[in-house]
């Protein structure tokens, strides 16, 4: 992730943890807090958590991209081209080893 998105993820991350504490404490005071209560708050932080973090990469990644493309159009030389690989020789399939006298059982040996 990019530093200011990054800043921008843990602000808000730190926000949303906040607001769940402010109000497991809250019902904690009036006495409806359950362990339920407490599985879904946190249940809840982590997919808004999740839901921040995929976004602050994302938009670091476009961030990154941009500058990226941007410096490609800015002059600076292309490098090297590609290097093509290396074509293997052609093979031939080597001939079947002569037998004197023919093949198996006084058989013609098989051509190939």
């Amino acid at each position: 992730m990019s530093g200011e998105y990054e800043g921008e993820a843990q602000r808000r991350l730190g926000e949303i943890v906040a607001v769940v504490v402010e109000v497991a404490a809250e019902a904690g005071e009036s006495g409806t807090y359950t362990g339920e209560m407490g599985r879904t708050l946190t249940a809840v932080a982590a997919k808004v958590g999740a839901r921040v973090a995929v976004e602050a990469e994302v938009r670091g990644f476009t961030g990154g991209w941009q500058e990226a493309v941007a410096l490609g159009g800015a002059g600076v030389p292309a490098g090297p081209g590609p290097v093509p690989a290396a074509v293997p020789p052609a093979t031939r399939k080597p001939a079947a080893p002569s037998r004197p006298g023919g093949g198996r059982k006084g058989r013609p040996a098989p051509s190939y």
